[in-house]
């Protein structure tokens, strides 16, 4: 690997081992085995390589979020069984000890100290509304538009970051994927005008 990919692998340890706001630059460097120019000269900033290896972490836990064997082929596109089975293996990776996503909620509470940082993910965080929609509704990635991305999409995000930080602060109270699965029933029914039991 060339300074840049040993960097970006050193990046991702460190956020591992101590999360944005205790991780410097020269941390990176001691862990990559390079030198703090090479952190300016490829990345142009500390915060922006962090975001980097952070962007690239949540990347790739997309195996997870489709589960392991057939299970999400199984189900239709779109559908409720569809919805309860995806946010079934996304809130598996908040079970995990130690779960990367911890560091979703370090950004949301130190932001406004690290904007540089802030503004890169807040980028990638409208991807991520775009990668999220086909595990949920089908189709590729590639074929979904902008308007799409800014309303389902964003619709998903604000899900996934709900969900992060009770997962995050109280993961005994915090809701699984039966207890969501039932509320989206819920909001579906009464949005149908369907009558049941009194909320």
């Amino acid at each position: 690997m060339g300074h840049r990919e040993d960097l970006l692998e050193g990046a991702k340890r460190c956020l591992l081992e101590k999360g944005f706001a205790r991780t410097t630059a020269r941390d990176i460097v001691k862990e990559s085995g390079t030198n703090l120019a090479s952190i300016g000269y490829h990345y142009g900033s500390k915060d922006v390589l962090l975001a980097q290896a952070y962007i690239e972490l949540i990347e790739g836990m997309g195996g997870a979020f489709e589960g392991e064997g057939p299970a999400l082929d199984d189900t239709e596109p779109g559908s409720v069984e569809r919805f309860q089975q995806v946010w079934s293996n996304i809130i598996g990776t908040m079970r995990e000890p130690g779960s990367i996503w911890r560091l979703s909620m370090e950004v949301l509470v130190m932001g406004d100290r690290m904007p540089e940082l802030r503004e890169h993910l807040g980028r990638a965080q409208r991807e991520a509304g775009r990668g999220i929609i086909p595990l949920l509704m089908g189709g590729r990635e590639q074929d979904v538009t902008d308007e799409t991305t800014d309303t389902l999409g964003a619709f998903y995000v604000t899900l996934m970051t709900g969900l992060i930080a009770q997962w995050t602060f109280d993961p005994k109270s915090a809701p699984d994927a039966d207890v969501l699965t039932e509320g989206l029933r819920r909001v579906i029914e009464a949005a149908a005008g369907v009558t049941g039991d009194a909320p």
